[in-house]
């Protein structure tokens, strides 16, 4: 049997708390290694537990899950983040992204989309609901004079061939596999293609090489 994906859930609702963990502990893989009710609490909780996803809130009482994700995406070897919020606007959205959040949904969320979200975000997969997605691409098209989007644009020259024709198909939502059998290569190697495509790009996740790629004209 595959181990199963272990999940910090940070939310200072503890309804909420409850609520996810009943969610995720009836999934056979996964396992709530602990829940916290602070962005403060989320540093010594993954240094305990070492979760593979951490289900995060944005509004919180001392540390913010916009400021906890960033902290956390700076470390070596980070967990993968989903920001679960009841708030949607802009500015929340692209905070998470730019962190380095793996997804974003709202708590309205049928809960088996967020088992697949946990799902595809613990696999290196973007998550976005098809409505935030849309605003997103709606912003970055609107957001020309952004600094850190024009930096990535002209980066974007550094890409070998390869490399531009895998980020192109992050930026359709492709998984790894889809990309694979698409170019006729190993997901190894998509794999691979990612990891460098991000570090040439300075980004934090393939969530913002798709957001990248899709605002921006092909050269």
């Amino acid at each position: 049997m595959d181990t199963p994906i272990r999940v910090l859930i940070v939310d200072d609702d503890a309804l909420v708390r409850t609520g996810l963990s009943m969610i995720l502990s009836g999934a056979g893989d996964m396992t709530v290694v602990d829940s916290v009710g602070d962005g403060a609490e989320v540093i010594p909780a993954v240094n305990r537990h070492r979760p593979d996803v951490v289900l995060m809130d944005i509004r919180m009482p001392r540390l913010d899950g916009l400021a906890a994700t960033e902290r956390l995406r700076s470390r070596a070897e980070p967990p993968e983040i989903i920001i679960l919020t009841t708030f949607d606007t802009d500015d929340h959205i692209v905070g998470a992204l730019r962190a380095g959040a793996g997804g974003f949904l709202l708590k309205d969320t049928p809960p088996e989309e967020i088992l697949r979200a946990v799902r595809r975000v613990a696999a290196g997969e973007p998550m976005l609901s098809p409505d935030v997605l849309r605003r997103m691409m709606t912003y970055v098209a609107d957001t020309g004079a952004d600094p850190r989007r024009e930096r990535a644009t002209a980066l974007l020259d550094r890409l070998t061939g390869g490399e531009r024709a895998v980020a192109d198909l992050v930026g359709l939502g492709r998984t790894n596999g889809e990309i694979a059998r698409e170019l006729s290569l190993s997901v190894a190697t998509v794999k691979a293609h990612v990891s460098r495509i991000l570090a040439k790009l300075e980004l934090n996740n393939r969530v913002q090489v798709a957001l990248l790629v899709r605002g921006v004209e092909p050269g």
